[in-house]
């Protein structure tokens, strides 16, 4: 739902920013990365911060500022030090693409002062770009992460789900539209801590919001259903081994059945146990379907006397593949297959 022009006058705009800025003075968070207006300071604790809770990530952010003080010092490291440094805060890409990014600014010659510059480097997306653009350079770009989602969607009553294309362009529009442009450092953090303090996923502080006359969802009783996200179906992840017999000119093939993704269509022996001798061709082969992931591995198998098959398994000539219909993940799988 697109937010009504009559609260998006200039008046309101000014209101709600001017209300932010005022909050933050009194009430932001005081952190060590927003004493500096260093790059390195603020790109380090925006990648430690992603995924990770203030109260974990600052030990770490201290940690490699007294270890490696510049950006030239942490891409002088070797991965395994970066990765031994960042042992215990998880989801180790962002330690690698830390590492590799450290590189990059370094053969820049520095930290690009665009936004577009600080989005090419490794692990950098729209949000952290705007948060280091805004912070380190001033660049009037609106940060929008969950709790600029949720403030948005509460004040201004929109339920456009967050978690889809058109929630994000909407959401990301009104963001910027709010943004002062000569504040935006201070805005942005406000913003951020706004959401973290003040309107809180759970219990938020509505009878003491600054906000709490023009808010939306608080006038309408909608506080605890906003924001909304639109409900996906959970990805399952599926691990398939199969086995292709290779007897006399010979394999064996399987039909799925009726209600399966791939029903009618043929596979080679689908099995949980590797027999003696086979021959692994390929691992983990990912193929993606719409609420499934699936890693098969692949083996070749030539015994020396024809085994006997699996129920509802059958021999055909080996040439005569092409005659039955596969699933794409089976076609690529038998693209491995060696020439007899």
């Amino acid at each position: 739902m697109a937010v009504p022009f009559f609260i998006r006058t200039f008046a309101a705009i000014m209101s709600f920013t001017t209300t932010i800025l005022q909050w933050f003075r009194e009430n932001g968070r005081a952190l060590p990365w927003r004493e500096t207006k260093d790059a390195y300071a603020i790109w380090l604790s925006e990648i430690i911060l992603q995924q990770t809770r203030i109260e974990q990530g600052r030990p770490y952010w201290e940690r490699f500022m007294k270890r490696w003080p510049r950006v030239e010092d942490l891409a002088r490291a070797s991965e395994d030090e970066v990765l031994r440094e960042w042992q215990g805060l998880g989801y180790y890409s962002r330690a690698r693409n830390l590492h590799k990014a450290a590189r990059q600014v370094v053969e820049m010659g520095g930290f690009p002062q665009t936004l577009e510059g600080i989005k090419s480097l490794k692990g950098v997306g729209d949000y952290t770009a705007a948060a280091i653009g805004s912070i380190a350079f001033g660049l009037p770009a609106a940060v929008v992460d969950g709790n600029v989602y949720r403030v948005l969607a509460r004040h201004y009553g929109i339920d456009t789900p967050i978690n889809t294309t058109e929630g994000k362009h909407e959401f990301t529009a009104l963001a910027q539209e709010l943004l002062p442009k000569d504040e935006a450092s201070a805005y942005n953090q406000g913003m951020m801590d706004f959401g973290a303090i003040q309107c809180t996923p759970q219990s938020p502080r509505c009878m003491i919001c600054p906000l709490q006359e023009t808010c939306v969802a608080l006038h309408e009783g909608r506080v605890g259903e906003l924001p909304v996200k639109q409900k996906t179906l959970k990805v399952k992840e599926l691990r398939l081994t199969y086995i292709y017999i290779r007897y006399n000119g010979m394999t064996a093939i399987h039909r799925r059945g009726k209600g399966d993704i791939w029903q009618g269509l043929y596979e080679p022996w689908l099995t949980d146990e590797v027999p003696f001798g086979a021959i692994l061709l390929c691992q983990n082969v990912k193929h993606v379907l719409t609420h499934r992931v699936i890693y098969a591995d692949f083996w070749l198998w030539e015994p020396d006397e024809q085994p006997a098959l699996p129920e509802d398994y059958s021999w055909i000539r080996e040439e005569e593949w092409d005659n039955y219909g596969v699933p794409r993940l089976i076609e690529k799988l038998l693209e491995k297959l060696p020439n007899k």
